[in-house]
């Protein structure tokens, strides 16, 4: 069966349980991707998953059940096995069921072509030519890949909401390993979007630049420094404490802004935006996982802290209504909350302006260690970082094993300067990720040599 064929079923036998209060939630995702190592390819890989999970509310409790198996059979089994679970489970909260009214956004369909195998192993095998091709410090270990998906996501419920989202995009990356006889040396660049838009000569020279720019580097002293903290670091950042503006994190008091609704916590310059039809992402959604209309919010504006990220549950508890972030990690799972584009807005700048800006201190290009070094509950982090001196207002030699150390929340209240290089983390294939430009944080901890 499909899962128009599936879900009738399901309303067929929700009807014959006399189950009146319940949601279909339904998801499919397929992928394929090539990866090159030397002149051959090393692995291809393709999955196809799909799974659907029923909800209801029976006597007051909530029951789940999902399935892989679209069929007859277990369409009635499906909403008979959540009957037993919800008679058998106490549930901790209740469960909502979203009723109509929204409004939601539109997606235009663009056309799209689904690579062949062949053209992804083509387009692979170019890329790792070209990157070899930059420098002859480029060494074995240098790394191609090219990639597609697609997905589908679809919600039905009892109370008229029948509702789906599409979804494709095409990748690939270039992750240049280059030596100068002692050491090694990594780099990487990742395009997305179409690949008839990529350009695989500027994909191969900017991964194979990003590891020799780092050759000779050096450490610095322990001590204070201005510090230029690059777009892929700040968005890396923001993807580390995205959790503290999670509404569920607050009411169950694991969020370091539990009490600071409508307080200034962030830097007047500083703006955050959750967008879920941003112009640019690889994924757009026009609902959540719970049916509600998405749309784009100023979680943070000119610095003051508007509002939390909700979904129906956290939102009745609260008092407010749901700022469409209900999300769902699979389609068995339960509901949580999640971000879509979440970003820091541009302001105005090139990154030299902030180099200029800054005079001497350091740019700070990677950091390592965010699962141990960041605790999303304090704000405190203590990560190893790398990148370049900044002197007389000048990019200068690279440095590396020093370690950065501050308060998230501190960081954010201290930046005096955003540019306007916005970058969304990469590898970030999803309507989930984090997005900053460059910023500019004066009085840093940094324990150097």
């Amino acid at each position: 069966m499909n899962y128009q064929e599936f879900k009738n079923a399901v309303i067929k036998y929700a009807a014959e349980n006399n189950v009146k209060d319940y949601e279909l939630y339904y998801t499919k995702e397929d992928s394929t991707s090539v990866e090159i190592f030397m002149t051959e390819v090393k692995g291809f890989s393709t999955a196809d998953t799909m799974g659907v999970c029923f909800r209801c509310n029976v006597n007051g409790q909530t029951g789940y059940a999902s399935t892989e198996n679209m069929t007859e059979e277990e369409a009635e089994s499906i909403v008979v096995r959540a009957i037993e679970n919800a008679n058998t489970l106490e549930s901790e909260a209740p469960s909502f069921i979203h009723k109509q009214g929204d409004t939601y956004a539109t997606i235009e369909e663009e056309e799209t072509t689904t690579p062949a195998a062949s053209e992804l192993v083509d387009f692979a095998l170019d890329l790792q030519k070209e990157i070899y091709a930059q420098d002859e410090r480029v060494i074995d270990g240098t790394q191609a890949v090219a990639g597609y998906g697609s997905g589908e996501r679809a919600i039905f419920n009892s109370n008229g909401i029948d509702l789906v989202d599409k979804s494709s995009f095409q990748y690939c990356y270039g992750y240049a390993i280059v030596s100068d006889g002692k050491e090694m040396y990594t780099g990487m660049e990742i395009g997305s979007g179409k690949m008839k838009d990529f350009d695989k000569t500027y994909i191969a020279k900017e991964a194979v630049k990003d590891a020799i720019d780092t050759i000779g580097y050096t450490s610095v002293d322990s001590g204070e420094y201005t510090i230029v903290f690059s777009n892929k670091v700040m968005a890396s950042l923001l993807s580390t404490y995205s959790s503290v503006f999670s509404a569920e994190a607050a009411q169950k008091g694991l969020s370091l802004l539990k009490d600071k609704l409508g307080e200034t916590v962030a830097a007047d310059i500083v703006t955050l935006t959750d967008d879920p039809m941003y112009k640019d992402a690889l994924a757009k959604a026009t609902f959540d996982d719970e049916g509600a209309a998405t749309y784009a919010k100023n979680v943070i504006e000119n610095g003051k802290f508007t509002t939390f990220l909700h979904n129906l549950a956290t939102a009745a508890k609260a008092g407010v209504k749901t700022t469409g972030n209900g999300y769902k990690g699979s389609y068995a799972s339960t509901v949580g909350i999640n971000h879509y584009s979440f970003y820091i807005n541009p302001v105005k700048g090139s990154l030299e302006d902030l180099f200029a800006e800054a005079g001497n201190g350091l740019y700070i290009t990677s950091v390592e260690g965010m699962h141990a070094g960041a605790n999303p509950i304090t704000g405190d982090f203590s990560l190893s970082a790398g990148g370049f001196k900044i002197e007389d207002g000048k990019k200068a030699g690279p440095i590396k094993g020093l370690t950065v150390s501050g308060n998230f929340l501190e960081l954010m209240k201290n930046i005096t300067s955003v540019g306007e290089d916005l970058k969304f983390n990469p590898g970030a294939l999803s309507a989930h990720r984090c997005g900053s430009p460059s910023v500019l944080v004066p009085g840093m901890k940094v324990a150097g040599k």
